[in-house]
């Protein structure tokens, strides 16, 4: 079994699940759209254009995030998961919607490689943030006053990146962070912040591939 299929476990006859972006996240869905071909019945609320697009391709039927006012799961991966079960994600540029549909979610389960692993979250040394173009000065302003520099994304030919809201992401350069509820408050008081990277006290569950080994990891309620 994968990680991926493990996942499935969460999801329940007639629900609406939050379908993630990013590799963990495509494996999910493809998971997912194997079963609904079986028959499962439930309904999808993308985090990206890229995985609504994958998402039809598969015949999973779709809502609009803006018709739900609560999802019962989402599936997503992240690119650090420390012992709390808290995670940086963003890495693929899809943050700010990621943490719309995981936090209008009963649950978020996570799904993740073993590598992703870290003692202490900035263990990879970024945290990505999405701003607004317009405070693109002020907020790398901000941030180097924080002791976070931080630098523009941008494509395989130089071109800023720019995410599915329109806006433009930051990569701060962080080492491990102590207090990353502290440090996200503190990112997003700087205005033209529009969301952090960091998803604290959210991941419900986190399902771990290690070879041919899935372990979960569930929050303590």
């Amino acid at each position: 079994m994968t990680a991926a299929e493990r996942a499935l476990e969460f999801v329940k006859e007639g629900q609406v699940v939050g379908l993630g972006t990013g590799r963990a996240a495509t494996a999910f869905v493809e998971a997912l759209a194997a079963r609904c071909k079986d028959g499962l019945d439930v309904r999808g609320v993308p985090t990206s254009r890229t995985t609504e697009l994958l998402a039809r391709q598969l015949g999973i039927p779709l809502l609009e995030m803006s018709d739900v006012e609560q999802l019962d799961v989402t599936v997503d991966g992240a690119d650090e998961v420390d012992p709390a079960l808290d995670v940086i994600k963003g890495y693929g540029g899809a943050l700010v919607r990621e943490k719309i549909v995981a936090a209008a979610s009963r649950q978020l389960v996570i799904v993740v490689g073993h590598e992703k692993l870290v003692a202490r979250l900035g263990q990879r040394g970024k945290l990505p943030v999405e701003i607004v173009p317009f405070a693109t000065a002020l907020c790398r302003q901000r941030f180097a006053a924080l002791g976070f520099p931080a630098e523009l994304r941008r494509g395989p030919g130089n071109e800023r990146v720019v995410t599915d809201n329109g806006n433009w992401i930051l990569d701060c350069k962080v080492e491990r962070i102590p207090n990353p509820g502290q440090l996200d408050a503190a990112l997003r008081g700087v205005p033209g912040v529009v969301g952090t990277g960091l998803f604290v006290g959210m991941a419900s569950a986190v399902v771990i591939q290690d070879g041919d080994a899935v372990e979960v990891r569930e929050r303590a309620r």
